[in-house]
């Protein structure tokens, strides 16, 4: 087993770490700012401190800039994405990330002047006991696992399309986080197929920033590592206001002898249903092409949604179809540009989105174990 005060496994976390969720809770005072970036960083700094863990915490995130220009309204958003990672011994680690985010905009949409706002909030702020490969124990404030692209794609230094799937909201509501207890691990595994689960309770919570919804779901996946293919599905009971059943599925492929990805997924709640599925390529230097090439990933993205008999929500009111096209050029020293154009069709009018943006990663380990 690797344990959590190990570097890859430290690295593993980091490298798989999920974020940026497209949303907006509220606008922040320069001390909540300053409580958010202690919370996500400082914080986690001096708990290594007090503990004998045998590897160094570390400090890691991105920082970036999009801006989009949506149906003729342009708005540009800096991005700050801090995370912390601090093993504690040989089975504790505790996870936290921030993220805070300008909102500038022309005050009349596309006339008058420029104004801004910042807003922010504490994605997840918790303490995982990794007791074997078969089980690991998470408290406190974590990312919903429904589906996979809440855990796995949200960050902003990994998503592949600025702009999140329109079915996102369904099973993650509200902030997109949880408040509660989760546990997941290998049911069963071998080294040609291997079964996973994740199960949780989330308290609902109205504190400003760290709002969550009453709920109950899992999700269990089937990986096969030789095709390095994963299907699985997720059910979710939300307990709060009006009580529904949300269910999801996905299939992911991400072949290594070939230089393209599929991911998809589907979720399904009264509030509406739909899917998306996207497409990138990647070449690498044994497809024996220049080393520009390599750089260069084309990707398309093709998706759906039906809006359903109750209403509310962050889903879309009327029923969507829309095609995503995008490039990302990656860059020395952990920079990347994207850039992508949506073109996304409805009853309520047909309309462009336009998306470019800059981001830079950034990792940072500190003083106090072996490096």
């Amino acid at each position: 087993m690797t344990t959590a005060c190990e570097p890859k496994s430290i690295v593993r976390h980091i490298v798989t770490e999920t974020m940026w969720r497209e949303r907006n809770t509220g606008p922040l005072t320069g001390k909540t700012v300053l409580r958010y970036i202690v919370a996500a960083a400082v914080l986690p700094f001096f708990l290594a401190l007090g503990c004998m863990a045998q590897d160094s915490p570390l400090i890691s995130g991105a920082a970036g800039f999009i801006s989009t220009t949506s149906a003729g309204a342009t708005f540009m958003q800096p991005i700050l994405a801090p995370l912390a990672d601090v093993p504690i011994g040989d089975h504790f680690l505790f996870e936290a990330r921030g993220d805070l985010r300008g909102f500038i905009a022309q005050q009349n949409g596309t006339s008058g002047p420029w104004e801004g706002q910042f807003f922010g909030t504490l994605d997840y702020a918790q303490l995982d006991y990794l007791v074997d490969r078969h089980l690991t124990v998470t408290v406190g404030r974590f990312l919903t696992p429904f589906n996979i692209y809440d855990e796995r794609l949200t960050a902003i230094w990994i998503r592949n399309l600025p702009d999140v799937p329109l079915i996102f909201p369904i099973g993650t509501r509200d902030s997109g986080s949880s408040n509660g207890v989760m546990v997941r691990g290998v049911a069963a595994g071998s080294d040609k197929a291997e079964l996973n689960y994740t199960a949780y309770y989330s308290a609902g919570t109205t504190v400003d920033q760290l709002q969550s919804g009453r709920a109950a779901g899992f999700r269990t996946g089937v990986f096969l590592p030789h095709q390095q293919l994963e299907v699985g599905a997720s059910y979710q009971r939300y307990l709060q206001d009006q009580h529904m059943n949300v269910g999801g599925a996905y299939a992911w492929w991400v072949p290594t002898n070939v230089p393209v990805q599929v991911r998809s997924e589907y979720a399904h709640s009264p509030q509406g249903h739909g899917y998306w599925i996207e497409s990138a390529f990647r070449f690498s230097r044994k497809d024996q092409i220049t080393s520009f090439a390599t750089r260069v990933q084309p990707l398309v993205r093709v998706q759906q949604f039906f809006r359903g008999s109750v209403p509310g929500g962050a889903l879309p009111g009327t029923d969507v179809n829309a095609a995503d096209f995008g490039v990302n050029v990656y860059l020395p020293q952990e920079i990347r540009f994207t850039s992508s154009y949506s073109r996304q069709f409805s009853s309520s009018g047909n309309y462009n989105v336009w998306n470019i943006g800059l981001t830079y990663r950034f990792m940072l380990p500190l003083t106090g174990g072996h490096s």
